[in-house]
């Protein structure tokens, strides 16, 4: 596996609609996974390679001069629980002390709604996040957990 991060929007947003796309289960709507690949060509994009073929990628999103945010990270299905998100996070999240942020933070939707969120949370968790709350920023069928770390 390659992990490398990626300087150009064109790639930035080819390699994220690849990967998202076979995320149906997490990117379902059209426009939200629309709008992940339209921003990620300005942010920081870290992808993971498999014999030149992208299986993964993260993008990280400042939302203060302290704290960055993991803003969306996709794995195609067939590389879960592979070490690939970890790997594409540790490079992430060493980039993110080298920019000189103290925090990182990232939201998911809250444990004990849906079991594929759950098994997202517990990856979060399984990487030294904390929890810091649960608020209704989406709706209330899908309270927003935000988890922090620092760096």
């Amino acid at each position: 596996m390659e992990y490398r991060q990626v300087q150009h929007a064109a790639e930035k947003q080819h390699i994220a609609r690849q990967v998202l796309e076979n995320l149906q289960d997490w990117f379902a709507i059209e426009e939200t996974r629309e709008q992940y690949i339209r921003d990620s060509a300005a942010q920081p994009f870290f992808c993971a390679m498999d014999n030149h073929i992208p299986v993964g990628f993260l993008c990280l999103k400042e939302t203060s001069k302290a704290t960055v945010e993991l803003a969306v990270m996709g794995v195609h299905p067939e590389y879960h629980r592979k070490g690939v998100g970890r790997g594409l996070f540790d490079m992430a999240k060493a980039c993110a002390k080298d920019m000189g942020y103290s925090f990182m933070q990232v939201k998911t939707v809250k444990m004990g709604i849906y079991e594929d969120y759950d098994r997202t949370n517990l990856f979060y968790l399984s990487l030294g996040f904390q929890e810091l709350e649960v608020l209704p920023i989406w709706d209330e069928q899908n309270p927003c957990q935000i988890y922090i770390m620092a760096l």
